[in-house]
């Protein structure tokens, strides 16, 4: 099996855990994991195929050690400098300016300061995956992620973690049942979005290289893609600092809550992240770096139960 090794040295000092995590979906998910000896675990399917990626901090010699197989070895390497968030440019972002809001932010900022967004670059895989949260508890899209990528994705190359697999093409997507996505806790819009992104594959893919502003647009196009997916998606593939999470059922509460102590909704939100322009995902990151956010209140919402008509 094709194995291939880097050794990259960064600019700044990298944090794998708290650089890569909102990229994976907990302990058991099959496309990204941080495992307990301190690496981080990417599949994906590249261009050139499936590969898994490992990466590990030498924190002595100040460099990041990234490890591949498979026949996307070559490309998965190729992108480390993307993914640890090369490519993000926080010039410009002064949270002093924007008054006691920015206070708060500033404050955070003092101490994640060497944080970046990453980019996968793999926006079908980012899109599918938002899709798949649409609407649901974290729970719901987590069990629905990996029954679907242990079903129908294919297994990771190397010694990847138990449990890890490549997200199907989206050819494969198109051809799933719907019985099966169904099966797999998934409810008849998100079925037929999927089918619709995964019609739509290539030109999803090709977003990768366009400007932000350009990318939300071709992605919100998509029947049944909105600000929210459209968000995710970038977030995770495109690197986007000012993806912020609009519409999500906790992060306007968290962010308004976090910024002027009291809960707010996504027309209040806005409004805070006014100065932050360009930047307002770095201030959702912020937060949650932070752990912060508007206390839990009520019952634990249930899951209803998905069943064919």
């Amino acid at each position: 099996m094709k194995q291939s090794n880097l050794v990259h040295r960064s600019p700044v000092a990298i944090n794998l855990r708290s650089t890569l995590a909102p990229l994976g979906w907990g302990a058991t998910d099959p496309v990204f994991r941080l495992t307990t000896d301190g690496s981080a675990w990417w599949v994906t399917l590249t261009p050139d195929g499936p590969g898994t990626l490992q990466l590990q901090t030498r924190r002595a010699a100040g460099s990041v050690v990234g490890t591949s197989w498979g026949a996307g070895a070559s490309w998965l390497l190729d992108r480390v400098p993307d993914l640890l968030g090369e490519r993000d440019d926080p010039a410009g972002f002064d949270p002093t300016a924007a008054g006691s809001v920015g206070r708060v932010v500033a404050k955070a900022w003092g101490r994640h300061r060497r944080w970046r967004v990453p980019r996968t670059g793999r926006v079908f895989e980012a899109c599918a995956a938002a899709v798949i949260e649409q609407k649901v508890t974290g729970r719901e899209a987590r069990h629905s992620w990996r029954v679907l990528l242990s079903r129908f994705g294919e297994p990771a190359p190397g010694p990847a973690p138990t449990g890890m697999f490549a997200t199907p093409a989206p050819e494969v997507w198109r051809q799933l049942p719907e019985w099966d996505l169904r099966r797999a806790g998934v409810t008849p819009q998100r079925i037929h979005t999927l089918w619709t992104v995964a019609a739509a594959g290539k030109a999803v893919e090709r977003t990768a290289e366009l400007d932000p502003a350009e990318a939300d647009r071709v992605l919100r196009a998509l029947p049944g893609i909105g600000e929210w997916t459209s968000a995710k998606t970038r977030q995770r593939a495109h690197g986007d600092a000012d993806a912020v999470s609009f519409g999500d059922f906790h992060v306007s509460a968290d962010l308004c809550w976090w910024l002027t102590g009291e809960r707010g909704d996504d027309e209040q939100l806005r409004e805070l992240l006014r100065p932050f322009t360009g930047h307002r995902y770095r201030v959702q990151r912020l937060m949650e770096l932070e752990r912060a956010g508007a206390p839990r209140r009520g019952p634990r919402f249930s899951p209803p139960p998905h069943r064919l008509a």
